[in-house]
């Protein structure tokens, strides 16, 4: 395929191609009708069947329809296999299959919760390489109508047996094996945020996830590339070979995967809610297989697991405001940072042309060297260091350590403390009919987590310990010791990038977006926002635009230039490369970029404020980079 260019105004002139089932809490007055819950197993079977005609049952045609967008509905129209546009609701995912249950659930009457629940379970079915119940989650929901938004902390914590030098023995242990497991909290969070706003039955909105582990689902491409990476580890590991390569091979793009450990699993927890991982028969047998695998991950831990439940933190910048998660993540007040750094130049024009690739790449590197005083605020004590990012003085100092004519070694970024380096995860957007809006980034950290899967439960153990600091020994490569905020602790959570946010125009939803890519997600999360807000880019070319990394260290560059799964190439243009050169960066290649899902809510010219729920157009994208499509009503 053809690379495209000449994108209008590109940002940072980086042109290239680009019941026991009732809900509870403040709606359980509310009457459902016998007619509405008919209407929702309807939908919701409908897309079971759609499903079940594309998997391995007829595998040729099924890897053609898997790259399809599914039906759209009446009202949403299809721009392209990765953007759909909608006036009712909208959700955006990795996969179609999962945008789709999503939609189901809104189409039944559900809350954009419901979809998400429905959604994020089906992802850990069928991208069991990037999230999962045995992995954790952050949630941020915002109610329109009273303009409530609530963060659902669903991290993983460390065991009760953990301690700051468990790894001291075995480096490899800290992210490889059962020992490198948190505590999961995932299916916590999904029923807590249920609890607070579902509208159908939990049983319903598990139920897609089970058909298609029992029944088997097509390998797509992306997921299929996983595997060929991952393919030594998968074949060493008993559950994920029973799973993923049961004939001796990993699975090839186009074959039928089945999971009927993970299907009866989740059948207990349709049934008998997060109990039955948390205390219940579920949770029994995976802790068996846990700690016979060499965890030490107790029924206690499970047990105790708690999720966190806060107002979402609010962050201005550039005239939107975010509300996002507090820490352990460092999305919402990293990004809030780095546009406040941007937001302070007498003009944004600049975002339109290289030098605003510099200056971006500049405010990044403050940025993570700032972001490591940072840790989980139930054992560290980071509002001073959060009020110090957040406000436009350090903004001001930190811009004027920006020079245009050249890059700088680490050193003078001040960095304090060795960077965190998190990977993988998966993120999804939702939006529905009353515009209640959901951001929910998922992980299991590395793919396929630690390269365990619990025999007895089909589920994926993650490797989130390795999100820790650990006390060294000797000092890295990179100088600089490890960050005591972040150091291990019983019931602790680790520090993350996780972006989750839903964005506020004059108080009325403008958007909603997040990543999957470790840390590059607070990256990607603010180019996606700045190619579309700020640039004024539509949604899919703000998400297909080539992106640019950086670590801090080592000091290098990382830029697009990738070949996304459909064909469409993402390359950094020569100008802006040559540009970056001339000012001193090191430049690397990466043809595996981060991932973004985005939701647009077009406004009213001038954005209206107040008088209500504004109810716009929605434009949904999945990102190109793994194939993904929305899907709308």
């Amino acid at each position: 395929m053809a690379a495209r260019g000449g994108l209008k105004g590109p940002l940072l002139g980086a042109t290239g191609t680009v019941s026991q089932d009732l809900p509870h809490g403040r709606r359980s007055s509310r009457t459902w009708t016998a007619l509405a819950i008919a209407a929702a197993l309807l939908a919701l079977a409908g897309v079971l069947m759609l499903f079940l005609s594309s998997s391995g049952r007829d595998a040729g045609a099924g890897a053609a329809a898997a790259r399809r967008p599914k039906a759209v509905a009446a009202g949403a129209r299809l721009r392209s296999r990765h953007e759909v546009e909608s006036g009712v609701g909208a959700a955006a995912a990795d996969d179609a299959r999962c945008s789709e249950v999503g939609a189901a659930a809104l189409r039944a009457g559900g809350h954009a919760v419901d979809a998400a629940v429905a959604a994020a379970l089906c992802l850990g079915v069928v991208h069991p390489m990037s999230s999962g119940v045995g992995g954790g989650a952050f949630i941020v929901v915002r109610d329109a109508a009273s303009g409530e938004a609530v963060a659902f902390d669903a991290r993983e914590t460390a065991p009760a047996a953990a301690t700051p030098d468990m790894y001291a023995a075995d480096p490899t242990t800290k992210y490889k094996g059962a020992l490198a497991m948190g505590v999961p909290g995932e299916l916590a969070g999904l029923h807590a945020a249920w609890s607070r706003y579902g509208r159908l039955p939990w049983r319903d909105l598990v139920a897609p996830a089970i058909r298609l582990a029992r029944d088997g689902y097509e390998v797509v491409a992306y997921v299929a590339r996983a595997l060929k990476l991952s393919e030594a580890d998968v074949l060493a590991d008993p559950g994920l070979r029973a799973v993923f390569a049961p004939a001796g091979r990993v699975l090839a793009a186009g074959e039928t995967c089945r999971n009927p450990a993970l299907a009866e699993a989740l059948e207990r927890v349709a049934e008998e809610g997060a109990a039955a991982f948390y205390g219940g028969a579920v949770g029994e047998a995976f802790v068996r297989d846990v700690r016979a695998a060499g965890g030490i991950v107790t029924a206690g831990d499970l047990s105790g697991y708690r999720v966190e439940v806060s107002d979402a933190m609010r962050a201005d910048a550039m005239g939107y405001t975010f509300l996002g998660m507090p820490p352990p993540s460092s999305g919402t007040v990293g990004m809030a940072m780095i546009l406040n750094v941007l937001g302070g130049y007498k003009s944004l024009e600049f975002l339109k042309g290289f030098l605003g690739v510099h200056r971006l790449i500049e405010a990044i590197k403050h940025m993570l060297a700032t972001r490591m005083d940072l840790g989980d605020p139930d054992f560290v004590n980071v509002t001073g260091d959060v009020a110090e990012m957040l406000s436009l003085p350090f903004a001001d100092r930190i811009r004027q350590r920006i020079a245009d004519n050249t890059t700088f070694p680490p050193g003078y970024y001040l960095p304090k403390w060795r960077q965190l380096d998190d990977h993988g995860t998966s993120h999804l957007c939702v939006v529905d009919s009353d515009r209640n809006a959901v951001a929910m980034t998922t992980t299991v950290n590395y793919y396929f987590g630690g390269k365990v899967l619990s025999p007895s439960t089909g589920i994926v153990l993650n490797n989130e310990m390795d999100d820790f600091s650990v006390p060294a020994v000797k000092l890295a490569p990179d100088h600089l010791p490890p960050a005591p905020a972040n150091f291990i602790a019983p019931g602790k959570r680790p520090l993350s990038s996780m972006t989750p946010l839903i964005i506020l125009k004059n108080g009325q939803l403008a958007g909603v977006v997040g990543g999957s890519g470790g840390t590059n997600i607070i990256a990607t999360v603010t180019q996606v926002f700045l190619n579309h807000f700020i640039v004024g880019m539509d949604p899919l070319a703000a998400v297909q635009q080539p992106r640019v990394y950086h670590k801090l260290i080592p000091n290098v560059v990382t830029y697009e230039d990738e070949t996304a799964v459909d064909g469409e190439v993402i390359a950094l243009s020569d100008g802006a490369k040559a540009f970056l050169e001339q000012r001193g960066h090191r430049l690397r290649s990466t043809d595996s970029g981060a991932v973004c899902q985005f939701i647009v809510h077009q406004l009213a010219e001038p954005p209206a404020s107040g008088g209500g729920v504004f109810r716009g157009r929605l434009t949904a994208v999945s990102d190109p980079r793994k194939d993904g499509s929305p899907a709308g009503l």
